[in-house]
């Protein structure tokens, strides 16, 4: 493919910490950036940081930083040539990066249609078990008599699913008939509150499973490699905490053999630039395709430690049309890294947000360490965003040495003014099974009194009414 012309100008759709580290990118490839913010957002970090910035709205997401309209226009009244959209809003929005097309700007990120093609988690599933991709055993459930015959036939206990979202919001555990109808009358209702679509779907529940998850990196002229795995076991009410990668569990040939399904996947949907397949890895080592997801994920960082590749400026020279030529035998990995999210809100009331203005803040340095932050001393924590402030990393020749760094990391940071989950971290790297790599996605409900001292996690509905 021919290359296009150079991106000079890339407008940020998003805000915080991946904000930050977006600009951090283009500033090395040269590239001026531009910020858009919310009128909660005005002080922000990755305002002051942005060659430009443009404000498009009210606090609320779906006035500013959700609106399509607003985006676009404050591009163009930048005059950028591209946008980059993070993670999360609307990053994944076929709408969106069609909007960017109609209006002459580079969306940097995948096409369209296959957005359009994964988007639909039942269509993905679908889409994926034709390319040879294992999937979970499951099936429709438009309504409680066929969510009833799906999970006869895939056996108890089985997950409820939303079709078009994700981040544990309208899923529901159900095992046995008789809790089928109420569990799919609320994951419904959640489901239509959290993504505008109360459709939901049964997946077979893996039991203890771990979450491995496999970045790829394609260009324009179908040069499609993987870039490893990431374990993102370690989750609380389905949203990740903490990740790592390789995974503890997980030999040279398995990860191989994930890596090859998801190239074949990606290639599948004619994809293109950064993404990410996310899989469901048994106790017996067979894995099955819960997702992909088409964006730059949160955890990427670790990714970069161990293999050298700056994500984020791939995804801007693919977007321009450059031929990468990646080769898969020339990809080597390096090392071990782990990644802490830090967030605004309090482990010891089930991890409820506690946002509010940060009177000091330290960021730990040092060899082999990353903080992607995005906040400062003074600044404030809104209450209408994901209240993460910032993720550290750490790299280390063995995982042994890069957890040990990451503890003394977590010992360095300081944050003052609101509750946050860095203690909790400390607690989790400490304790001997997560250091012996003995852990699934219900590791933090099943040793949740070591780690934290409550005896119940809030669901999504509990927590909004707290």
């Amino acid at each position: 493919m021919a290359k296009g012309p150079v991106i000079k100008k890339v407008l940020i759709a998003n805000r915080g910490e991946i904000a930050v580290r977006i600009m951090r990118s283009l500033g090395e490839l040269g590239i001026r950036s531009v910020a858009v913010f919310s009128e909660a957002d005005r002080n922000a970090l990755h305002v002051r940081m942005a060659d430009e910035s443009y404000g498009i709205g009210p606090a609320a997401a779906r006035e500013s930083y959700l609106d399509i309209d607003k985006v676009i226009g404050a591009a163009k009244k930048a005059g950028a040539d591209a946008i980059h959209p993070g993670y999360g809003f609307l990053s994944e929005n076929a709408d969106f990066a069609e909007a960017c097309e109609r209006a002459k700007i580079t969306f940097i990120g995948p096409p369209a249609s296959a957005m359009r093609q994964m988007g639909s988690k039942t269509g993905a599933r679908a889409k994926m078990a034709a390319a040879g991709v294992p999937v979970t055993p499951g099936g429709s459930a438009e309504t409680v008599d066929e969510a009833l015959a799906t999970a006869e036939r895939v056996k108890y206990p089985v997950l409820l699913k939303a079709a078009f979202g994700g981040g544990g919001k309208g899923m529901r555990l159900v095992h046995s008939r008789e809790e089928m109808a109420g569990a799919l009358e609320r994951a419904r209702s959640e489901a239509e509150r959290a993504f505008g679509n109360g459709t939901v779907y049964i997946e077979k529940a893996i039991i203890n499973p771990r979450h491995v998850e496999i970045q790829v990196l394609g260009d324009r002229d179908g040069n499609m490699v993987h870039l490893f795995e990431r374990d993102c076991s370690i989750q609380r009410r389905h949203q990740k905490v903490v990740e790592e990668t390789p995974c503890p569990v997980a030999t040279p040939e398995l990860i191989e053999r994930m890596g090859e399904v998801a190239v074949k996947g990606a290639l599948s949907v004619g994809y293109f630039s950064a993404g990410t397949f996310e899989f469901l890895l048994g106790e017996d080592g067979e894995f099955y395709f819960l997702e992909m997801n088409t964006r730059l994920q949160v955890e990427h960082p670790v990714t970069e430690w161990i293999t050298g590749f700056d994500l984020v400026a791939e995804m801007v020279r693919i977007a321009q049309g450059e031929r990468r030529g990646y080769e898969q035998r020339a990809i080597t990995r390096r090392g071990a890294a782990i990644e802490c999210r830090v967030y605004a809100e309090d482990p010891q009331s089930g991890f409820l947000p506690s946002p509010g203005q940060i009177e000091a803040l330290r960021a730990p340095m040092g060899p082999w360490v990353r903080d992607d932050g995005g906040y400062y001393a003074g600044a404030e924590v809104p209450s209408h965003y994901d209240p993460l402030i910032s993720k550290i990393t750490a790299w280390a020749p063995t995982r042994d040495a890069a957890l040990a760094r990451m503890q003394r990391a977590l010992s360095e940071y300081v944050v003052t003014g609101i509750r946050t989950n860095l203690a909790f971290h400390q607690k989790l790297l400490a304790h001997p099974e997560f250091a012996a790599g003995r852990y699934d996605t219900g590791f933090l409900e099943r040793y949740k009194n070591d780690l934290l001292g409550y005896a119940h996690v809030p669901t999504e509905e509990e927590a909004a009414l707290a």
